[in-house]
Parts: structure tokens; C-alpha cells; sequence
């Protein structure tokens, strides 16, 4: 796999995430726990993101 297209993917799952926050977020049966998982795992692939975009 090139650099490039593991980016893409990583974007791919950051942006499955972004849902997934925004729908546990209208959902009141998910725990404030559950969404700050959520939105640690957005962050660690946006940092990754970040991160292999500066180095390519």
C-alpha cells in the first residue's frame, strides 16, 4: 500500500468516526464516556493523518 492511498483510508475512518460522534451525540442512551472514546480515536487518526501528509 503507497503512502497516499493508507492517507485516504486513514480520512475514510476520521470521517466514519465524525458520524458516528455526531450520531452517538443525538443518541441519549450513549454514555459521555463512549463519545470521548469516540472522539480520542478521531483525534489519534488525524494526528497520524497530520503526521504521514508532512512526511510525504
Amino acid at each position: 500500500m503507497s503512502l497516499g492511498s493508507h492517507v485516504e483510508e486513514l480520512k475514510k475512518k476520521h470521517q466514519n468516526l465524525s458520524e458516528k460522534v455526531e450520531e452517538a451525540q443525538r443518541s441519549p442512551g450513549t454514555s459521555d464516556f463512549e463519545i470521548s472514546e469516540l472522539k480520542k480515536q478521531k483525534l489519534r487518526l488525524k494526528e497520524e493523518i497530520a503526521r504521514l501528509s508532512i512526511s510525504a
